[in-house]
């Protein structure tokens, strides 16, 4: 068995019980899920949890993971908040049950890759396949119908992040009060659903303002090209979204703090960006021709990566 090393003095899981940070890969297999009503799915790829946050909706990440059994399922980055963890420690029992979810699914036969973002970033010092669960960077997944997409949380191409990263914590701060204000306000007028609708219209525009410093999206566009990939999978920016950029397909998975969004594929490379409630926001469909094939692999060696074959 692989033996984890202690975390480095100065990141950001060595503020938390690490035992507790790391429960994906060590807490005790669960039975296979036995129920017959769920969808079996090729793939489903999920991000921007935020587990630990206060304004995380695990419970309808819950239930959505009850109702797929996905033959490849991508944790997609931020599925952990490791920044609102080092502050204060919040873990909830739904989280320990969507974690037994996991591995329920893992036993059935479900192959789990994880690739951290910058709310997780501490999982970035143990990229390796751990056989629960393999963590890296990022992948390539390759659909039902041949289509190969890069999979990766997409927090490297953000220029604030990557260049301003307390003006991230700052805007973190604001924002959670924001979120706090507008679940009251909401909960006092008796709206039952979206309530998070007003902070999730006000972050997307400010995630407009930061994909247009970065070119974020674009530079996705481009690294997804370079690997030799026909479209990119990524979170990060909390804005679901499926578009063609010239000849590569754009994937947004959303989130699980205002959206509630995720991105399945179907047996036959239909991709859907549904929320947790089945509403269909956007479909990407296959190519004519489908290669029953599939195969996860990391960037190719001119991208200092090693090959990895599923």
């Amino acid at each position: 068995m692989l033996q984890l090393k202690d975390p480095p003095a100065n990141s950001i899981v060595s503020a938390v019980p690490f035992e507790r940070a790391t429960s994906l890969l060590h807490t005790p297999e669960h039975d296979a899920p036995q129920d017959d009503n769920v969808t079996q799915i090729r793939s489903l790829f999920i991000s921007d949890v935020h587990l630990g946050s206060k304004h995380s909706q695990a419970d309808e990440l819950l239930a959505l993971l009850e109702r797929y059994r996905p033959q490849y399922l991508y944790i997609v980055g931020d599925f952990i908040d490791g920044w609102k963890l080092k502050t204060r420690w919040r873990w909830l029992p739904v989280y320990d049950r969507i974690i037994q979810r996991l591995l329920a699914l893992k036993k059935s036969g479900t192959r789990l890759y994880y690739t951290p973002g910058n709310h997780d970033a501490f999982l970035r010092n143990y990229l390796e396949n751990f056989g629960v669960v393999d963590v890296n960077d990022q992948f390539v997944h390759t659909a039902a119908d041949g289509k190969r997409f890069l999979v990766m949380h997409g927090d490297q191409f953000d220029e604030v992040e990557q260049n301003c990263q307390w003006l991230s914590f700052v805007a973190t701060h604001a924002y959670d009060l924001l979120l706090s204000a507008n679940w009251w306000v909401n909960t006092l007028r008796g709206k039952r659903h979206d309530r998070y609708a007003f902070c999730g219209s006000v972050k997307r525009r400010v995630k407009m303002l930061v994909k247009h410093v970065s070119d974020f999206e674009a530079k996705l566009v481009d690294t997804a090209r370079e690997a030799d990939c026909e479209g990119i999978i990524c979170g990060h920016v909390h804005s679901p979204r499926i578009v063609e950029v010239e000849d590569i397909a754009y994937c947004n998975t959303g989130d699980w703090v205002e959206s509630c969004t995720a991105l399945i594929e179907l047996e036959d490379g239909t991709f859907d960006l549904l929320r947790h409630s089945g509403q269909l926001l956007a479909r990407l469909m296959p190519e004519e021709s489908s290669a029953e094939r599939h195969r996860i692999e990391l960037p190719a060696k001119r991208k200092r990566r090693r090959a990895l074959i599923a």
